[in-house]
């Protein structure tokens, strides 16, 4: 049992040493990162919505979801945000609109 503990501990570092998570071998190797608007920051009831997409071996595009609801149609605006915290997610699915294991969420204000 400790000779399994001390692997996993070297194949931890080799991960955290190639800047991989966890994840990554689970999403394909698909990086999703929210860069507007930033986590916590107030916003207007329209949001241009930024991210960064890394495809990986499946990863075809992202769907947009506001509190868990899908924003179908989406292509970079939400609209309509009613006032008060929302959470805002964008997931990585491929060519047949599958979602795989890679998402970014963050938080916004609406005022």
């Amino acid at each position: 049992m400790l000779c399994w503990m001390f692997r996993v501990a070297i194949v931890g570092s080799v991960i955290a040493m190639g800047g991989l998570s966890a994840y990554a071998g689970e999403t394909e190797g698909s990086q999703v990162t929210i860069t507007s608007p930033r986590n916590g920051e107030i916003v207007e009831s329209t949001v241009e919505l930024t991210y960064t997409l890394r495809k990986g071996t499946k990863a075809d595009h992202v769907h947009a979801f506001v509190d868990g609801q899908y924003q179908k149609g989406f292509k970079g605006t939400l609209q309509g945000l009613t006032p008060g915290t929302h959470l805002i997610t964008v997931k990585v699915a491929d060519h047949d609109h599958e979602i795989l294991d890679t998402s970014d969420s963050i938080e916004v204000e609406v005022k």
